[in-house]
């Protein structure tokens, strides 16, 4: 049995990194081994990795439950010896990492935060980013409003985006959206824009407790 995360991928190595620095820590901890692969523009694609017809336990780094998680994956694992997780977020422990980018950027406790997403079409993945802001205004302690670079039915960037703002990316790596984040949320007045959620040890024990109950066990202790 292997763990086999799964990331959307990205153009940029440094964004590619940070779905294997996750699969190398989380399969530490379970102590099987472990490899990423992603949907899309960066190999080896899920699609072959599961060809290989492996066991493996799937998690899916992907952060809201749209098309790739509901549609892409499912086929990608169809026919092979894989167990298929649900999308990794919205999660209070991603809510915590990204308390914990803020923090290091620093913003003061009690500043307005705006949770920036890609976006979606999917109305599931748009409920999932709502949803990811409300557990960020409890993790943060403070008001949180949601925007999107991408997608419809939540407000873009510049709709929401005051001067003096903190913004939280929900975006799991560098890449064309974290870009875009930085860009427009700047051009907005936007005080600060802290850092991707990235390879954060709450990212890690989130994967290790879905590996987990993929695997119908309780989790480990810690992901340290």
């Amino acid at each position: 049995m292997r763990l086999v995360v799964v990331a959307h991928g990205t153009r940029q190595l440094l964004g590619n990194a940070v779905a294997s620095i996750i699969a190398k820590r989380a399969g530490r901890v379970l102590g099987m081994e472990s490899r990423a692969a992603y949907v899309e523009l960066c190999e080896p694609l899920v699609r072959d990795v599961l060809a290989e017809a492996q066991p493996s336990l799937v998690v899916p780094l992907l952060l809201s439950t749209g098309y790739h998680v509901r549609v892409d994956l499912p086929r990608a694992a169809d026919g092979h010896p894989a167990a298929l997780g649900r999308a990794l977020g919205p999660d209070p422990l991603l809510a915590s990492a990204q308390v914990s980018r803020l923090v290091a950027t620093g913003v003061a406790p009690g500043q307005p935060v705006v949770l920036v997403a890609a976006g979606s079409n999917d109305p599931a993945a748009r409920a999932d980013i709502e949803t990811a802001g409300a557990m960020l205004a409890e993790a943060w302690g403070g008001e949180v409003r949601v925007a999107t670079v991408s997608g419809s039915g939540a407000p873009a960037v510049d709709e929401v985006v005051r001067p003096g703002d903190a913004v939280s990316p929900y975006l799991l790596a560098p890449g064309f959206f974290s870009d875009l984040v930085h860009s427009r949320s700047e051009a907005a007045g936007a005080e600060v824009v802290a850092d991707v959620i990235g390879p954060h040890p709450d990212v890690v024990d989130l994967v290790v407790r879905r590996a987990s109950e993929l695997r119908g066990e309780p989790r480990p202790a810690q992901a340290g």
